[in-house]
């Protein structure tokens, strides 16, 4: 999460610090959450150089542990994204999610919870693996990706799809007298969400304001280079659509937003 939202930036990430606290130190258990960020460290391309790690006894239950960490990133001055001059007429491309990602939990455990069904018993939408495991899917890191789109040119604009999902990030990003046209027809809405969705009698519109529902990352595009864009992004392991596009607002000084048509069958009611 941090390094995804570094890159929105236009910032290369070069490192990172964890910090790891509990009541009483687990050593296999706290070595392999650690291993687990130096291997998604390495797929970023920073260097994890430190970090803390604390027992509190009395502060928290038997078993519990909490993690949390910061990286630090680069950008040439003058380079840093948004550029001024995203607006009518760009391309909008998203690239694909692993899963739940990183937000959204609070709901999800209440579903979880809603629908009978223990973390140990297989993933209704999932043959291959526990509903534990299928919603813990890591979050996919596109900080390689996405740097190789910049360098290549044509990148206006960048945005993390986390809390708030696609209404809420996206404007972040835009200036003012533009709407962001999401097609929700564009791409399969994976299945992980579908099942959030009927279990929880969770709406469209409550869905894509929590989730990031299969599109973890966009980006805004000058629309001559969006095609060779997609295909770079695609030759990086991303898999891409393109989703929409950015028009003018009937005010000029409109606050930006996002509008979604077309939603299709895959969206279940």
């Amino acid at each position: 999460m941090c390094v995804n939202d570094l890159v929105v930036q236009g910032a290369e990430p070069l490192f990172f610090l964890d910090y790891y606290a509990t009541g009483a130190l687990k050593v296999s258990e706290a070595a392999t959450v650690v291993q687990g960020i130096a291997a998604a460290c390495r797929e970023a391309g920073c260097a994890l150089i430190g970090g803390e790690t604390a027992e509190m006894p009395g502060l928290y239950a038997k078993g519990d542990y909490d993690l949390a960490g910061f990286a630090v990133g680069a950008v040439e001055r003058g380079e840093v994204l948004p550029r001024a001059d995203a607006g009518a007429g760009d391309i909008i491309l998203g690239l694909a999610s692993s899963g739940v990602h990183s937000n959204g939990f609070s709901l999800v455990r209440r579903i979880v919870a809603q629908s009978g069904l223990g973390y140990e018993a297989k993933a209704p939408f999932d043959a291959a693996h526990s509903l534990g495991e299928a919603l813990l899917t890591p979050t996919r890191l596109y900080v390689r990706s996405c740097l190789s789109a910049i360098r290549a040119g044509g990148v206006k604009a960048l945005a993390h799809i986390t809390g708030g999902g696609l209404v809420e990030n996206i404007p972040r990003v835009l200036p003012p007298g533009t709407v962001a046209r999401i097609d929700a027809g564009s791409w399969p809405v994976p299945p992980v969400f579908g099942w959030l969705m009927r279990t929880g009698a969770v709406g469209r519109e409550e869905m894509v304001r929590t989730f990031n529902c299969g599109i973890g990352m966009i980006l805004v595009a000058e629309p001559a280079r969006a095609w060779a864009l997609a295909h770079l992004l695609a030759a990086e392991g991303e898999t891409v659509r393109e989703i929409g596009q950015i028009m003018g607002a009937d005010k000029a000084d409109a606050e930006p937003r996002v509008e979604l048509v077309n939603w299709s069958e895959t969206w279940p009611e």
